[in-house]
């Protein structure tokens, strides 16, 4: 395993659409890896093939820092509700915006043995599969913004406040 590189925005490969996987092979197993490791590493808690440079819909999430999820070939089925809060994105390091997303969503998606499943979520686990999935399709949290983006830190000075 291997922590990769987090392309930031301004690269073009951020701004393509993936495409599907066909089958898992061991190189693929390997990026799957690497993706977990360099997302962990960020501290994130999601991380989109795109944002290592490699243009497959593929996505590994993890909310609780327990609970690794990795989606292969994920499409949304199913959104309800609404939620509105800050976001970020390990491609735009220090930056912070308000974004709107579902509060529920269900997506059907492929498990590291290529066979499919269905995954619910609610709250930051459907933000988080909302967020990671656009990258998929070559679009940035950003695009969605409400108003400006802040410094992370901005944000850090107002919760000890």
């Amino acid at each position: 395993m291997a922590i990769r590189n987090i392309r930031e925005i301004g690269d073009p490969v951020l701004n393509k659409k993936c495409k599907e996987v066909n089958e898992l092979t061991d190189r693929t197993r390997e990026l799957i890896d690497d993706m977990f490791e360099t997302m962990y590493d960020a501290d994130g808690v999601g991380l989109a093939a795109p944002q290592v440079g490699i243009l497959k819909r593929i996505v590994v999430i993890d909310v609780t820092g327990e609970d690794p999820i990795l989606l292969i070939n994920p499409v949304i089925m199913e959104t309800s509700g609404e939620q509105r809060g800050y976001e970020g994105c390990l491609s735009v390091p220090g930056k912070n915006g308000i974004v709107t997303r579902p509060n529920y969503v269900k997506v059907k998606a492929y498990n590291e043995e290529m066979k499919p499943f269905e995954l619910e979520g609610t709250e930051l686990l459907a933000r988080a599969i909302c967020h990671e999935l656009e990258h998929l399709d070559g679009h940035l949290y950003v695009e969605r913004v409400e108003g400006e983006l802040v410094n992370t830190a901005d944000l850090v000075e107002q919760d000890e406040e």
